[in-house]
């Protein structure tokens, strides 16, 4: 529409067709940012509601099988029945496909040969993986506004929220999460538990798992006190109350711990538990109706920050006119320390997989709301990869950089290329600026070339397109102003498209829009630039940071993904690794894609607890299923990340269960359509190798569904 998209006059469309016509917008607590966008285009008062009740993923069929199996293998692993039960867990690790996770034994392997440790070994690889599924969060049907979640429903993010350290409350003096007092109550460091789970330590996975028990087990005492016999959370009683409890042994919380084998005191545990009742007031007090009832009455709709309810519970209650954050006072110091932990994680696991050789360029992708819940962790990351610190002023606002010595950095510079989502281009002007700088100040420092990526990679293109070092060293791209995404998700969507060629050069041609911070507020079409620095790439990164939105519940990830465009660039036809980062728990975890995606499809789309919650909320439940199918193979289309054992298992789930046929065609034969027009598209390009009774099944169920929803 003609007119500005900020700041408009009354010539502007946005602001004629508004007038002066209250605008009331319902928006989800966890995505300020397009909140924050219809505030300025349409001047909403934005009411915030909550994301659907999260629980654990928990363990289904296979999987189950094998934790069970692991539990057998602790008492019995001294004895002759030791190798009997890792043969059983190799073969129905196998059978789960988790042998594209773990390094498990080739079938002809002795496995009686093997050492306890060794048995260790692989038990404990297994374990830690099957874990990593179970413990993760997702959402369980979908949120009815107004409508606060039960005791049991507010357990798991309760849970999350006690599991975080929180050194910015108690007035600075901090508040340890559980899982850290935990470890200590068992004379450990937590971030030692978490290296060693991390690398399949058979002790280390069974004490990780462990805390995590004893942590639901306090916040569920908790929760349990306060909960009446309809199963919700009416009164909180907090935990200085109740004399009684002192003399009997202390605290519920307390005695739910020592039965979990963790000894205690009350008022180690006071900080956190205390918190956490806050927060449970928090969660179950609701105002989503009342505000629309204040602002239909034209009464004043209380303000509130939107974000993660996990990272900053201060985002409850919800029913809050949402607010974003102030951009000029991002990277906060917490992101920066965040940051680096990641930053570090991911180039130890490249060194790792690379033969000990760094990165030489890493693409980024940066997403306005990722940055206003993490406080600008991504944004953070990107200056870390270069070595370059931000520097806040006396008043909090981060307007100035500087260059981190490379003997403090301890290792090269690493180039980057930034591509920022069109919502991040409108909200953060000012850290692209900040970035642009970044990279050009390291690009013009004199260091060696095998020190410094950056101004090895910007001399190169200097001279291969004919401009100056500053120019040369462009690396923060986006969209044109007024444009948004990459526009692969809807070609996908919509199946549009003819090959992945045409969706590489959509990404380029709509992507390639580069920020100048020696010319600020305009972004000039750089194609050239953008392709050079892109073909240089040797990592794609993105990050995770909030257990509601995942790789497969929106299209906005894989659509600015620039994986299979960097390998169609690279001379050497290279795919570059692909990596996430899962900073969602306390323990930060940098994956590759396609273990991610792995983890996604386990934990939801081939989950049942997660696809019978959806189909208990009926027609949307069944479009938010066929949403995932058709997410999971946009990253085929645009990474070449999906197994294909993920596209067989959900065809057994959803198609060759002639039961499941009939709830989806019930419930919602247009969705029903959709999901089997994806299968049959991801076989047709490749994507998927199944057998012809199959792929007959699917064209004649098409048939079927047609002829239904046409009414003949």
């Amino acid at each position: 529409m003609p007119g500005k998209l900020v700041g408009m006059a009354g010539t502007c469309y946005p602001d004629r067709l508004i007038q002066s016509i209250p605008n009331l917008y319902y928006y989800a607590a966890n995505n300020p940012s397009e909140a924050t966008i219809a505030k300025r285009r349409s001047y909403a008062a934005t009411i915030s509601y909550l994301t659907p009740p999260a629980e654990n993923a928990g363990l289904y069929k296979g999987l189950k099988e094998l934790g069970e199996l692991i539990s057998s293998y602790q008492p019995q692993r001294e004895s002759s029945k030791a190798s009997t039960i890792v043969n059983s867990v190799v073969a129905t690790a196998k059978q789960c496909n988790l042998d594209k996770d773990v390094d498990l034994p080739d079938d002809d392997e002795d496995v009686s040969k093997l050492t306890v440790e060794q048995r260790d070994d692989i038990v404990g690889k297994v374990y830690g993986k099957i874990m990593e599924i179970e413990s993760r969060l997702l959402p369980c049907g979908l949120h009815t506004v107004g409508v606060p979640p039960t005791a049991e429903e507010a357990i798991a993010t309760l849970v999350n929220i006690a599991s975080i350290d929180r050194p910015e409350e108690r007035d600075g003096l901090g508040i340890q999460g559980l899982p850290r007092i935990l470890a200590k109550a068992a004379g450990r460091d937590i971030e030692d538990v978490y290296r060693g789970s991390d690398g399949g330590n058979l002790a280390d996975v069974q004490l990780g798992e462990k805390i995590k028990l004893g942590v639901r087990a306090a916040v569920a005492a908790s929760v349990d006190r306060s909960t009446d016999d309809q199963g919700r959370v009416t009164e909180v009683n907090e935990m200085t109350e109740g004399l009684t409890a002192m003399f009997s042994g202390g605290s519920p919380m307390k005695k739910a711990l020592a039965a979990e084998g963790f000894e205690v005191t009350d008022d180690e545990i006071a900080p956190v538990m205390t918190y956490c009742e806050f927060c449970l007031k928090q969660v179950v007090a609701d105002n989503e109706m009342g505000a629309l009832l204040e602002g239909l009455n034209g009464e004043f709709i209380t303000p509130g920050p939107g974000g993660d309810p996990i990272r900053n519970p201060l985002v409850l209650p919800t029913g809050k006119n949402m607010h974003a954050l102030d951009p000029q006072a991002i990277p906060t110091s917490a992101a920066c320390d965040c940051a680096k932990i990641v930053v570090d994680r991911l180039l130890d696991r490249q060194l790792k997989d690379n033969n000990g050789v760094y990165p030489e360029s890493v693409a980024f992708v940066l997403w306005g709301t990722d940055n206003i819940k993490t406080y600008g962790e991504s944004l953070a990351q990107v200056l870390w990869m270069v070595g370059v610190r931000p520097l806040p002023d006396s008043l909090g606002r981060v307007n100035q950089i500087e260059a981190t010595p490379l003997e403090e950095l301890g290792r090269p510079r690493i180039d980057v290329v930034v591509t920022c989502s069109g919502v991040f281009r409108d909200l953060f002007i000012n850290q692209m600026n900040l970035l642009d700088r970044a990279v050009k100040l390291v690009a013009e420092l004199d260091e060696p070339l095998d020190q410094n990526y950056v101004r090895k990679h910007a001399l190169e293109q200097a001279e291969e397109l004919g401009v100056s070092l500053r120019d040369a060293a462009t690396r923060v791209f986006s969209n044109a102003a007024g444009s948004y995404s990459a526009n692969v998700g809807l070609a996908i969507e919509n199946g549009g498209w003819e090959d992945e060629g045409q969706l590489q050069d959509q990404f380029l041609s709509r992507k390639g829009f580069a920020f100048n911070a020696d010319k600020p507020g305009v972004l000039d079409q750089a194609n050239e630039v953008f392709k050079s620095s892109l073909k240089k790439v040797d990592v794609t990164f993105q990050n995770l940071d909030s257990s509601e939105i995942s790789l497969s519940d929106v299209s906005h990830y894989f659509d600015s993904d620039p994986t299979k465009v960097v390998a169609g660039l690279r001379t050497d036809g290279k795919k570059p690794n692909a990596f996430v980062a899962d900073t969602t728990t306390a323990n930060a975890q940098v994956r590759t894609l396609s273990e991610t995606v792995r983890l996604d499809a386990r934990t939801k789309l081939l989950n049942p607890k997660f696809y019978e919650g959806m189909l208990k909320s009926g027609y949307e439940g069944t479009r938010e299923i066929t949403k995932r199918l058709r997410n999971t193979m946009g990253w085929s289309a645009t990474a070449g990340a999906v197994d294909n054992f993920v596209y067989e298992d959900a065809n057994d789930v959803f198609i060759a269960d002639p039961e499941m046929q009939k709830r989806l065609l019930e419930t919602n034969p247009n969705a029903f359509r959709d999901m089997v027009t994806t299968f049959l598209e991801a076989n047709g390009r490749g994507y998927w190798d199944t057998s012809e009774e199959n792929l007959d099944r699917l064209r004649q169920l098409y048939a079927e569904v047609d002829d239904k929803i046409e009414g003949m």
